[in-house]
């Protein structure tokens, strides 16, 4: 693996910090999703003042999204009209306002989403949902070969849910989008001890500190069944199901995709041809 530091500038070399205002560091050739949770488990370790979020799949479509997801309404913190985008000083002061705002949005009550609302509202199919298990019983298939780490200053982040806020994502409309997306977190977090770790171009990862047991990874299954299927029959009875419960087991990952075609996002499309 390499790796490598941002210093805080608009364009380091040999990478564009993009729309990653908290971009810390940057890893090439990860390989392997366990050594990416590693080198994060080390940062934490040696860092509690700040909370660590990093890219997953298609780095590059991520941060486009990410930026025009910012831009949500919702989300969109005006900016100075003197503001100077060549001081990194102000861009600074810009990015930890910004964080802020975001965190204020994500818990205001006229905006707040519910995991009930989130159910049903994405338009999956039974090979989305066959997506959703090959992702998770290989899940190093989504890591990009780049991953950027954000480090984020944990006062300004009231819980780990809110940890979106330093990468909101769901632009296009037929995605879940940032309140959604954080309404999942929240319920992960809160009902299966699920930390968010990785927000990528069409999936999201979890983490907890060890793989949940027959009872707990049945009952997440079954949320995700909702989730994904509910409205749908034929994707709520779908075999995989079954499959995942079990694969769960035998990792402390979980990985979501909150975009439209998973299958295609996973190259499963061309698998099939």
């Amino acid at each position: 693996m390499k790796s490598g530091l941002f210093q805080g500038g608009l364009e380091v070399p040999p990478f564009r910090q993009g729309n990653f205002s908290f971009a810390h560091e940057w890893l090439e050739q990860v390989g392997m999703l366990d050594a990416l949770l590693a080198r994060l488990d080390a940062l934490r370790g040696a860092d509690d003042a700040h909370r660590y979020l990093c890219t997953l799949d298609d780095i590059s479509q991520c941060s486009y999204t990410c930026g025009h997801a910012g831009q949500d309404e919702r989300l969109y913190l005006d900016a100075p009209e003197d503001e100077d985008w060549d001081d990194a000083a102000q861009m600074q002061a810009r990015a930890l306002a910004t964080l802020q705002h975001r965190v204020r949005q994500l818990a205001q009550p006229g905006l707040v989403q519910s995991w009930g609302q989130v159910c049903g509202s994405l338009a999956v199919a039974c090979d989305d949902v066959d997506a959703l298990l090959a992702a998770n019983r290989e899940p190093d298939r989504l890591l990009d070969e780049v991953i950027y780490v954000q480090r984020v200053p944990a006062a300004l982040l009231p819980g780990g849910d809110a940890l979106i806020a330093a990468a909101p994502n769901g632009y296009f409309s037929a995605d879940w989008d940032t309140f959604q997306n954080h309404a999942i977190i929240c319920h992960l977090a809160a009902h299966y001890g699920y930390r968010f770790f990785a927000m990528g171009a069409a999936w999201m990862g979890f983490e907890r500190g060890t793989p949940p047991d027959a009872v707990l990874a049945e009952r997440l299954v079954q949320d995700l069944r909702e989730l994904y299927g509910k409205g749908r029959n034929e994707v709520l009875g779908h075999a995989a199901w079954a499959r995942l419960a079990q694969q769960l087991q035998a990792r402390r990952t979980l990985v979501l995709g909150y975009a439209e075609n998973l299958a295609e996002s996973l190259g499963l499309d061309q698998d099939a041809e």
